[in-house]
């Protein structure tokens, strides 16, 4: 496996577990009633919600003519798990039950699959070729045995079977760049008859976290998110539906794009301080770990019987070494100070310019430099104004709104952080009939 590809992979099994479970891990808990988020393309008979039944990416190649490219897709195939407690020489279904010291709950898990497939540019450029995508239906049980021996229930886990296509196709770009354009659709055709039939069933025939990889062996493909200036107008015609198409590897290198559910930029990366999955990479993990160390002994075995994942989290987080739990309380990506950039892009209006624009107030023309005393007004709805009221100022800018309305943006001169203020263009705001010239006093601009 190349380095691109293998940082590709990582990235792309937090894509396909995001959401997976969430805090506190329970079966019970509101937040995993309603499961599988991203990326779920359902049977296209399925019509009680709005998700789709493909998703559709295009991407750009320069200099790809004679490559190959591979494409994986990667989903979850959604299992039933279902307790079944043993009664009268037969089972009937049960949310949960003990036995033992153990305790099993009835809650669905997910299965990863993968397809790869390799294809010749050449020949998509001939034709959309179509990739078949057949996952079988598998069926199994366990039994659940008390300490005696006696059978107490069953486990039945049960996969249905999936049927989806990947079309591949490709075209050229007019023009001198040897563009291609790249596309690529994955569709559920699954014929099952959903009539009233709930989401949950709808789900484990569907494609839950649907992504793919696309890697060449030769050529390079062109960021969508930031194109190059002179391939900006192809870029805006790439339509990609239900897809997010990113470069993935090391930075620097275009020969692997992660076409993602989840809006991602060029190059993530997993962070060097997350231990491990924790199902939700919006969650910062120092407090999810925290949060899991505190949950009790009843939601810690509802936990662990909810998802065999979730019981490895738990181990995990319970196991993590001090050394490790320091490193997740924060890190300094960029140590070297940053380079400051304008508060104000002179490009964005030439007709004002907020650094010499002034306003006339009591006969006294008000610009930048300029101290004043604030007045704020009764119009005001923040209560912390009243603290202003009486302080004086130095103006930064005088601001035009779209409504021609003038705006002052003033610091307060007793503030020890008003260079801070200055330098990121953060200001007070006030009206004109808001703040009183003090005569012709200037400060230093």
């Amino acid at each position: 496996m190349t380095v691109p590809m293998d940082i590709a992979r990582r990235v792309a099994d937090t894509v396909l577990y995001e959401g997976y479970l969430l805090y506190p891990y329970r079966a019970s808990a509101a937040k995993n009633q309603m499961r599988w988020q991203f990326g779920v393309l359902v049977p296209p008979g399925f019509t009680a919600t709005a998700e789709p039944s493909a998703s559709t990416t295009e991407c750009l190649a320069e200099a790809a003519g004679a490559a190959n490219v591979r494409l994986i897709l990667r989903f979850l195939h959604v299992k039933e798990r279902r307790v079944e407690c043993a009664d009268s020489g037969g089972y009937r279904p049960v949310a949960e039950l003990r036995s033992g010291d153990s305790t099993f709950i009835t809650f669905d898990e997910a299965t990863e699959r993968e397809v790869e497939t390799v294809l010749s540019i050449a020949d998509l450029l001939d034709a959309e070729r179509t990739v078949e995508v057949s996952v079988p239906g598998e069926l199994g049980e366990e039994p659940i045995l008390a300490p005696t021996g006696e059978v107490e229930g069953r486990v039945v886990a049960q996969h249905l079977p999936l049927h989806a296509v990947l079309r591949v196709a490709a075209e050229p770009i007019a023009g001198p760049y040897g563009l291609i354009k790249l596309r690529a659709q994955v569709e559920n055709v699954d014929g099952w008859d959903p009539r009233d039939a709930p989401r949950e069933q709808a789900l484990r025939r569907s494609l839950v976290s649907a992504h793919l990889l696309l890697a060449l062996d030769s050529g390079a493909f062109v960021s969508l998110t930031d194109p190059p200036e002179w391939a900006q107008p192809f870029a805006r015609t790439c339509r990609n539906e239900h897809t997010w198409p990113v470069l993935v590897g090391e930075p620097g290198h275009r020969d692997v794009v992660l076409s993602s559910p989840i809006i991602l930029y060029d190059h993530p990366t997993i962070a060097p301080e997350s231990p491990g999955d924790l199902f939700d990479a919006t969650e910062i993990d120092e407090i999810l770990h925290l949060r899991t160390l505190t949950l009790t002994e009843e939601e810690t075995r509802e936990a662990r019987a909810t998802d065999p994942r979730a019981a490895r989290l738990i181990d995990m987080v319970g196991d993590l070494p001090a050394e490790w739990v320091e490193r997740l309380h924060g890190a300094i990506r960029y140590p070297e100070a940053a380079a400051p950039s304008p508060w104000w892009d002179p490009g964005s209006d030439p007709s004002v310019s907020p650094g010499t624009d002034s306003v006339v107030i009591a006969g006294v023309a008000v610009a930048q430099g300029s101290r004043v005393r604030l007045n704020p007004g009764r119009r005001r709805a923040d209560a912390h104004d009243m603290f202003l009221a009486g302080r004086t100022a130095t103006v930064e800018a005088v601001l035009l709104d779209v409504d021609g309305a003038r705006h002052v943006a003033v610091t307060l001169d007793e503030d020890p952080g008003a260079d801070l203020q200055r330098s990121h263009g953060r200001f007070l705001y006030f009206a004109p009939d808001e703040i009183e010239p003090l005569g012709d006093e200037r400060a230093d601009a």
